[in-house]
């Protein structure tokens, strides 16, 4: 038997299979496909989580990210359109202003009094054409003259065509193809607008979908006749371009459809029901659906921008011994200080004397020798009666008798003289001028009879964003000054604290 012969080792064999085994290309693939997912796994966990983190950073302008102001926390999140990094302002509305050629000479003063030429964008559709010989004035929007509307149907025994050409006007507004419009904007030629507020409260809104913003009349007989989901032509109300766009496809049948509504307004919420848009409610619409004095109705502003007034001709003047025009100029020199600051309703307590402060800022102030909760103080003094039949009520928002009584009513200041200090305001008001007989003689009321002045200081003016918050009423304070004796009361309006309340001890 031979010996087996000797075997040749390949020293380097066995250190190859330790270092560098032999791999299949499959093997090689399979662990790449691996190694690639688990990178980009944890990548895209990485880039999810520093979303979260950053989001300020993906946001598409500075008014989307998370902000703090005067106590509200705002977390805002923006939509995805092509223009949103434009906000809405002025020139994206277009107003729509129903007038006559006989009373507009009358009307337009109160046109005149918010219109800004070159500015503001509209018209105002009138019945007939002006008279060759007289002048159209510079200070009034362009005018228009509405289109025929012998065609149409109207029913209603105790109403007016001119519903039917007032109706038409969104829609002849609309077929003027003006740019860059988002909104539509109608209104009375006694309708008074707070541009600025009213771009606001607009601009809260995305022009791109279908809106149909406004208020209801304040008198409930008035809603009840008419309707609770309409917006009150006189009050003015919005209308989104693609709404418009809708609205103006329908409004001719619907005008034939609905021949025995009273009013323009009342005709083109019934398109909007048949187009399935609901009224987007605004509480600084104010139709002004009453009779007697608005001053308790502006004395208790509910807690939202003031963006028109009407009907200033059927109601007393806002300011005692002025006429409808200056009181409204009054209202508006305190408005262009602070447009959102403007009517809102603060109160707070001087403990020291047992007082009850009250102030509607830009128009006046209440001093009641009492403490009175803050359930009564929201509540509206019922100066004023209903529209239809002058009775004491019921309207649409909380009212309380207002006593003749002299004793039993609060001490009223009204606007003099407004100044910007800093980044914010000093209004001064004066007491109002009382009649013989109703001023109360009781020894409480006579250190407020004593204060001929009240001071309201604010360190900055009210931010818009505010409005984009959960509402929240603004507080005050009863501060003391240097040189003050007790014929001046200085009141600071401001953000309230955290837990701060006006609670009674």
């Amino acid at each position: 038997m031979s010996s087996p012969a000797p075997s040749i080792q390949d020293p380097f064999k066995a250190w190859r299979f330790l270092v560098l085994p032999t791999l299949k290309v499959s093997d090689v693939f399979s662990l790449f496909l691996k190694a690639t997912i688990a990178i980009c796994t944890v990548v895209s966990i990485s880039l999810v989580v520093y979303s979260f983190l950053n989001q300020s950073q993906w946001l598409p302008c500075p008014e989307c990210q998370k902000s703090v102001i005067s106590g509200h926390l705002k977390i805002t999140n923006g939509y995805v359109s092509g223009d949103f990094h434009e906000k809405t302002n002025i020139s994206h509305i277009l107003f729509g202003i129903g007038g006559s050629e006989k009373t507009w000479n009358k009307r337009r003063l109160y046109t005149e009094l918010w219109w800004m030429p070159n500015i503001t964008r509209g018209y105002v559709w009138l019945d007939q054409k002006p008279p060759e010989n007289e002048k159209w004035p510079e200070t009034s929007p362009e005018y228009k003259v509405s289109a025929d509307t012998s065609r149409f149907k109207y029913t209603c025994s105790y109403g007016s065509r001119s519903a039917l050409r007032i109706a038409r006007i969104v829609k002849e507004s609309f077929e003027l193809g003006v740019e860059n419009v988002r909104w539509f904007v109608m209104g009375d030629d006694d309708t008074v607008f707070f541009i600025e507020n009213l771009v606001m409260v607009l601009a809260k809104y995305d022009h791109n979908q279908m809106y149909y913003v406004g208020g209801n009349s304040e008198s409930v007989e008035q809603n009840v006749i008419h309707s609770y989901t309409m917006a009150y032509g006189g009050g003015g109300f919005a209308i989104s371009y693609p709404l418009a766009k809708e609205l103006v496809r329908v409004l001719d049948g619907c005008i034939d459809r609905y021949a025995s509504f009273y009013g323009s307004d009342q005709k083109i919420q019934g398109c909007m029901s048949e187009i399935g848009v609901p009224l987007t409610k605004e509480l600084g619409f104010h139709q002004v659906d009453i009779r007697g004095d608005p001053y308790g109705l502006l004395a208790a502003h509910p807690l939202a921008p003031l963006v028109s007034l009407h009907h200033l001709d059927y109601v007393q003047s806002i300011f005692p011994e002025l006429n409808g025009i200056d009181s409204v100029k009054k209202l508006i020199s305190s408005y262009k200080m602070d447009p959102g600051r403007t009517l809102q309703h603060s109160f707070c307590y001087d403990l020291t004397r047992n007082w009850t402060v009250s102030a509607s800022w830009g128009y006046t102030i209440q001093i009641h020798p009492s403490l009175i909760t803050a359930k009564q103080m929201e509540s509206a003094f019922r100066t004023f009666q209903t529209w239809r039949s002058s009775s004491n009520g019921p309207f649409t928002f909380n009212t309380r008798p207002m006593t003749q009584l002299p004793c039993l009513r609060p001490v009223v200041y009204f606007l003099d003289r407004v100044e910007r200090v800093g980044d914010g305001t000093l209004t001064t008001y004066k007491r109002a001028v009382q009649e013989l007989g109703k001023v109360c003689d009781q020894p409480e009321y006579a250190p407020v009879l004593a204060v001929q002045s009240v001071n309201i200081t604010t360190s900055t003016s009210l931010k818009p964003d505010i409005w984009n918050m959960a509402p929240r009423r603004q507080c005050c304070e009863i501060i003391k000054g240097e040189d003050e004796g007790s014929s001046v009361v200085q009141v600071n309006v401001r953000g309230c604290h955290q837990f701060e309340s006006v609670t009674p001890p």
